[in-house]
């Protein structure tokens, strides 16, 4: 599978321009699409769910053209949203059975195995007969990626799937994409929090202002920041200072002040050693240092 996008743009009728100028190549694998809240990162997900049209430009799916067989391409399209809803009257077997039936499934017994298949692999299958709206957070969005899932499709779409997710719940959902993406299947993470992307993802992009800052392996990310990653030990009177005048990634108390982890070209006025960087502190560097000023 390959999703190719080219030119893609989304301007809506206030004038703003949600997305400029998308060029992506997205192949089998986890895929993930780092970036702030307000990037433009569920416009991208919509466009490539055909739930909404792009103001220019087109993607193509396996060579097939979306704006003209959009029908076709949603037959290859699981897709987790990040407002995910569900019938509050349906218990959570029916829940996924009427989804079932909606990507095609069309004989019963075949689609009830793959109902309790699903449950099993999400971990729900004893809450089976529970009522969907009584279902936890984390319950609730494996139901979500349950649905996504069910009729094996080869892109796999999920927007902010951890948010609100305790840190138990948050690991094993990136578990279940992780098995998933050693099929020939296309899995696109779409988040704003970076240890998602980290433990999970072969290549990713980030998004910011409607604008593609970057896209290649996280490493080749992390690598834009090495040697701009410091840490230091200020005194307690000191901290403010240097609050107002660093991204400080990590604070630490000690006997005689801190101990800090902070992003930086370079430091002023204060010693420090730099230390190996990893996703968060490449992100931190690119949002504050190099993003801004990268594009117009």
């Amino acid at each position: 599978m390959e999703i190719k996008i080219e030119n893609l743009g989304k301007v809506y009728n206030n004038n703003f321009k949600a997305l400029q100028n998308i060029n992506l190549s997205i192949e089998n694998g986890m895929f993930g699409l780092l970036g702030p809240n307000g990037a433009g990162k569920s416009t991208l997900m919509r466009i490539l769910v055909t739930l909404l049209k792009p103001s220019c430009g087109d993607v193509w799916v396996n060579g097939k053209k979306m704006s003209e067989n959009r029908k076709e391409v949603r037959e290859y399209l699981g897709y987790l949203p990040q407002d995910f809803r569900f019938f509050s009257k349906l218990k959570t077997w029916e829940f996924l059975d009427y989804a079932g039936a909606l990507a095609g499934l069309k004989k019963r017994r075949e689609r009830l195995n793959a109902v309790d298949e699903l449950l099993e692999k999400v971990g729900l299958f004893d809450v089976r007969n529970r009522y969907a709206n009584k279902l936890s957070g984390g319950m609730k969005r494996r139901l979500g990626i349950a649905q996504a899932l069910i009729g094996d499709p080869k892109i796999i779409i999920v927007d902010e799937p951890t948010t609100g997710l305790d840190p138990e719940e948050r690991i094993r959902f990136r578990n279940i994409l992780s098995d998933l993406s050693q099929k020939e299947v296309i899995i696109i993470l779409s988040t704003h929090i970076v240890g998602d992307i980290s433990s999970t993802c072969g290549n990713m992009a980030l998004l910011n202002n409607g604008q593609v800052h970057f896209q290649g392996a996280p490493q080749d990310f992390i690598g834009l920041a090495r040697g701009k990653v410091w840490k230091t030990s200020v005194a307690f009177d000191q901290i403010k200072a240097i609050n107002d005048a660093y991204p400080v990634i990590s604070t630490i108390p000690s006997e005689t002040g801190y101990e800090l982890e902070l992003v930086a070209p370079s430091l002023q006025g204060i010693e420090g050693e730099n230390i190996e960087p990893n996703l968060e502190h490449a992100y931190v560097y690119f949002m504050e240092f190099v993003a801004n000023t990268q594009l117009p």
